[in-house]
């Protein structure tokens, strides 16, 4: 079996064409990788890159893309609404075929020291790939985002697992880690004054959930709906919508249209109006088929149908080309691999 692995870098930047691609486009001196998608954001300020290729040919191409963020991308001057710490702000390794999760972890490993010793920058290792029980988690490795890393100079608890003591104020800090396949999923809300419901209803369905305050003055936290499910709200004003941004860590354990229905049932509950739903980067055609299949059930339909009508009827009840077309050829995991 032929050795594939997933490499999905997201890099602070997603207003600039001629630096996103520059990015996304070094890594093809690299034999042995495919660069399939490039999905710049650009109220985000961030650039989702994916390709894919045999581990150690992944592992330099990875290399060389973050080495390219370090010299396009200046964080002492870079904003965008989504959270980031670096010019490469996360790079992880996923295992498509033929590869453990494991072997995966210590080719992150081994691109993070990499990273640290030849860019002379920060790095941290997350999930699968994390030395220390407390960075698993990327939220946790992220916190305060760029503008704090100031102050984790000299701190014990926030030394990076590879790279200086100097904090290199250009590029800030990149977490390189090794995942399952995870889905940047938004829903769409009508109207910039959505905001707050848009919120609550984050809050609602993260399995993180919200903070009460209890009568005595305590602090309580309430878990959420979803296992699974990172959620918060923003608004993108180009499109005059608030949005609910989620990372899906396993679309096992909770599938995008259950997601998707729980979402539109608060919406409706709250007199908000859900336009449509956007899927950042590319999409394992599994994940496809399982919502058009959901959603014929949810009309009552049983009859025979092929792959492309579950693929037509997912993108109809999602709402994923309600913002911009959506080209399954272009999207789907398993059809930018072997074109």
């Amino acid at each position: 079996m032929i050795k594939i692995v997933k490499c999905v870098p997201n890099i602070s930047d997603g207003k600039n064409p001629d630096v996103y691609n520059s990015i996304a486009n070094s890594i093809k001196k690299i034999k042995g990788v495919k660069l399939l998608h490039v999905h710049p954001g650009f109220s985000a300020n961030r650039t989702v890159i994916t390709f894919v290729g045999t581990p150690d040919a992944v592992v330099d191409a990875a290399f060389e893309l973050i080495k390219s963020a370090k010299e396009l991308i200046d964080m002492t001057s870079q904003d965008g609404i989504h959270s980031r710490m670096g010019a490469a702000d996360v790079c992880p390794l996923i295992p498509l075929s033929g590869v453990t999760m494991n072997e995966c972890a210590q080719l992150a490993q081994r691109l993070a020291k990499r990273v640290g010793d030849e860019l002379d920058v920060w790095v941290y290792l997350y999930e699968y790939a994390a030395k220390r029980p407390e960075f698993k988690n990327l939220t946790l490795v992220r916190k305060g985002q760029y503008e704090h890393l100031k102050g984790r100079v000299g701190k014990i608890k926030w030394k990076p697992d590879f790279g200086p003591e100097k904090l290199d104020e250009k590029f800030g800090a990149v977490a390189i880690g090794a995942r399952k396949v995870l889905l940047a999923y938004n829903i769409n809300i009508e109207g910039k004054k959505s905001l707050d419901n848009a919120q609550r209803i984050a809050r609602n369905i993260r399995e993180s959930g919200r903070i009460v305050i209890n009568p005595d003055g305590t602090k309580k936290r309430i878990p959420g709906l979803f296992k699974s499910v990172k959620a918060d709200a923003w608004i993108i004003p180009e499109y005059n919508h608030a949005q609910i941004t989620m990372n899906l860590t396993d679309v096992e354990v909770t599938p995008v249209h259950i997601v998707y229905d729980e979402i539109v049932k608060q919406c409706e509950e709250r007199g908000e109006k859900v336009t449509g739903s956007e899927l950042i980067g590319l999409i394992p055609l599994k994940v496809l088929l399982d919502a058009g299949k959901y959603s014929f059930d949810k009309k009552g339909i049983t009859d025979f149908y092929l792959d492309s009508d579950l693929i037509n009827e997912a993108v109809n009840f999602l709402g994923l080309d309600h913002l911009e077309p959506f080209d399954p050829h272009e999207r789907i995991l398993e059809s930018k691999i072997i074109e």
